[in-house]
């Protein structure tokens, strides 16, 4: 698949160099190529590939928003999605590692941003240490917790965790992801505050 990555900081990176090695198309969407984040992005996998925003979102099968919260409401101004699936990694965090929104979720305010867009929340309940796959030698598959309200995008999501090794438990309609932004705070506190390391979610099997 070609997949888009909106942002490519530690978390968009990590993400995508790992779906890069499981075979997809990296294509970073960012209008200034010359940008220390893509520089420093394309050092590390000259296998990625870069476009403008527009025409990167428009090539691609699937975008993963994954970029600073607060930048997300002018970011996603303007751009069009036609109906593609947006996957909201971001997470709205507030001083003292609180929920910025109080009792609205970030994802929903993306979909709000982005209207024609099929958001589903997923890769934000971890830190970007968690996508880079260091969990594969444990006897231990990790889950992915995803959110959204449409199920084709939910379907379309599943397969791309399933690539990377992760089961996905889907936590029901797109409201969901407040709750999966308070377990991303929950993880900060355990693993950077709490210096608690190598520590997923995870599903018994039935």
């Amino acid at each position: 698949m070609m997949l888009a990555f909106i942002g490519i900081g530690n978390v968009g990176f990590t993400i995508a160099n790992q779906l890069q090695q499981a075979g997809h198309q990296i294509l970073v969407a960012h209008d200034n190529p010359n940008s220390d984040s893509v520089q420093a992005a394309l050092s590390k996998n000259s296998a990625f590939q870069v476009d403008g925003l527009s025409s990167a979102i428009a090539q691609a099968d699937l975008i993963f928003l994954a970029t600073p919260f607060k930048v997300c409401a002018d970011l996603l101004s303007g751009l069009s999605f036609d109906n593609k699936v947006l996957v909201d990694c971001t997470n709205p965090v507030g001083p003292g590692l609180t929920h910025a929104l109080g009792s609205t979720s970030g994802a929903e305010k993306i979909q709000e941003w982005a209207p024609d867009a099929r958001v589903v929340k997923a890769y934000s309940t971890y830190g970007y240490e968690n996508f880079d796959g260091r969990w594969r030698t444990a006897e231990l598959q990790p889950t992915m917790l995803i959110a959204g309200d449409d199920e084709a995008a939910k379907q379309q999501l599943i397969e791309i965790n399933t690539s990377l090794g992760f089961a996905t438990l889907d936590t029901g309609s797109l409201t969901q992801a407040l709750q999966l932004e308070h377990m991303a705070l929950l993880w900060i506190k355990m693993v950077r505050a709490g210096k608690r390391p190598n520590f997923v979610w995870a599903a018994i099997n039935d």
